[in-house]
């Protein structure tokens, strides 16, 4: 690198070894296993490959930060020149922490023709602090899943911190033996503009590139919203990316074959001028419906955003309540509210039976009668909740749910807002707020005789960090603080979810051959997935 430092960096090339198109991953999780897996896929479709290990991991650093990067990767275009089998063309691969990266170089390096960003976003602190709150589940694994010798043990090890009760602060000596300095750091900088939070975003990179760019997302992945920010950013800016989104989540195994496929197909697009394979640039997958679509633009055309009320009876419906008294519970920080399956970096984040949470007295339900038709909801969601709450923070929690004609709740998307005086609303002569939660965006089906339902609670433990009460996110204290909460559903304060109804196709579009994950229920790839022909072709491509 510029200032001396050396980065172990693999060669992964074709059979010909001559001079061709290059493949970069720059990756901050170690070069192997993945780093194989990418080496001989695009090695043996005619690509050169370079997997370098970046700074943080060949030297300790906690972080991956955009501007150090840039000028690694700016040392490693360098190198590349000088290399003979170097035709002056590269492009970038990479997921999640290895996609990220790929913003440093992302604009005025002119031998740069294309990236490829799966599962991944330019700010990577908009999944630490959703809403405002902590992804404690997630920030545990990724902070101590650095300790690659100990990575074996590393679910058991979190799941017994996060059941010990213990202040959030220390959970990550109960998981590694240690206070992990990158924790805290994250702890300490949950503020907006805060330095470590500034450093998490490489947007500024993002608003620079003029690249072509593929994303591809999972409905169930913690990056999910930022990805879509992402892609919208660049749609603003006058680009036309590709996204495709399907009924993945963050380690979903289903995900790889796909992700280098598309990459491959999108890389040779734009390095040979070939069309690409499909007709529109948006390519997702509708649950519920088990069906691939494909659209012009994200969110699709024609959808519309859609108010259903929450009533004071616990209903959900498209009018508006002309009064309603208040509904309460209380949120006990000593017993947090739980939370079903859902967006996490590792795990099955797959949905999952909510009845049992339903029971709870600290989660109110609201549900519709039944539909009466097919319903689909394709695109971002958000409710205005109107809320009391007997503490100035709190937080605001907000699901969907699909309920099957036998009582069946199956989690479609949520989310969550920190409430604190400095982020909510004006409150009015009664002490009452309008607070708006942005949910996970989604694209689902409700079948004809299905319900919708929306959960309201004040915690998500252990995805998020339990609030307690006080202002601080990170509380030393060890005191717990309750919160007597009251939902408004009256003539003038209502809350209400905003759905985004999209028209129903006149005839489903069949998933394309060859793509795994089509049922989001399906555990295993298609036959021959991961059989020797799926790395087997050889140079000839170009």
């Amino acid at each position: 690198m510029a200032d001396g430092t050396v980065l172990p960096t693999d060669h992964y090339h074709p059979s010909r070894n001559g001079p061709g198109p290059t493949v970069l991953v720059r990756s901050p999780v170690g070069r192997i296993p993945m780093g194989l897996i990418y080496g001989q896929y695009f090695a043996r479709r005619g690509f050169h490959v370079i997997v370098q290990e970046t700074r943080d991991v060949a030297h300790g650093y906690s972080v991956q930060d955009p501007d150090s990067e840039r000028e690694d990767g700016l040392s490693t275009v360098a190198w590349l020149r000088e290399q003979p089998w170097f035709d002056g063309t590269f492009v970038m691969y990479g997921a999640s922490a290895t996609g990220y990266v790929q913003w440093a170089l992302a604009h005025d390096v002119p031998e740069c023709k294309a990236m490829s960003v799966q599962i991944s976003a330019s700010s990577l602190a908009d999944a630490v602090y959703p809403g405002g709150a902590f992804a404690l589940e997630s920030s545990l694994y990724w902070c101590a899943s650095r300790d690659r010798a100990r990575i074996l043990t590393l679910p058991r090890r979190v799941r017994r911190a996060l059941d010990s009760g213990r202040p959030v602060h220390e959970l990550d000596t109960v998981v590694s033996g240690m206070p992990m300095p990158f924790f805290q750091e994250l702890l300490a900088n949950g503020e907006p503009g805060s330095p470590l939070r500034t450093q998490l975003d490489a947007g500024h990179h993002l608003r620079r590139t003029t690249l072509p760019v593929h994303f591809l997302a999972g409905w169930h992945d913690v990056f999910l919203p930022g990805q879509l920010r992402d892609y919208q950013a660049l749609r603003a800016a006058g680009h036309r990316p590709r996204l495709t989104i399907g009924p993945w989540y963050h380690c979903d195994r289903r995900l790889l074959p796909v992700a280098l496929r598309e990459a491959a197909e999108f890389f040779r697009s734009h390095l040979t001028g070939a069309p690409p394979l499909r007709g529109q640039p948006v390519r997702i997958h509708v649950t519920g419906a088990k069906e691939w679509r494909e659209y012009p633009d994200w969110p699709p055309p024609g959808t519309s955003a859609r108010p259903w009320y929450l009533h004071a009876d616990g209903g959900l419906r498209p009018a508006p309540p002309a009064h309603g008294t208040p509904r309460r519970y209380r949120y006990d920080p000593a017993d947090p509210t739980p939370v079903p399956r859902g967006p996490v970096i590792f795990g099955d984040s797959r949905p999952e039976d909510c009845r049992p949470l339903e029971k709870r007295s600290d989660v109110l339900t609201y549900t519709s009668d039944p539909l009466p038709a097919p319903m689909e909801l394709i695109g971002p969601v958000t409710a205005d909740i109107h809320l009391r709450s007997s503490r100035t923070h709190t937080d605001c929690g907000v699901r969907i749910c699909d309920v099957h004609p036998d009582g069946t709740s199956m989690n479609v998307c949520e989310g969550i807002r920190r409430v604190s005086p400095g982020t909510s609303g004006p409150r009015d002569a009664d002490g009452v707020t309008k607070e708006t939660v942005d949910l996970w965006p989604t694209a689902h089906r409700f079948p004809a005789g299905h319900r919708l339902r929306v959960h309201l609670c004040s915690g998500g433990h252990p995805r998020v960090a339990r609030h307690t009460g006080s202002a601080a996110l990170l509380d030393t204290s060890g005191i717990l603080l309750a919160a007597e909460q009251e939902i408004f559903h009256d003539a003038t304060r209502h809350s209400v979810i905003h759905l985004p109804v999209s028209p129903l196709p006149a005839e489903g579009i069949p998933p394309r051959p060859g793509i795994p994950g089509e049922d989001e229920d399906e555990e295993e790839t298609e036959p021959g997935e991961w059989a020797p022909d799926f790395f087997r072709p050889e140079p000839g491509t170009w």
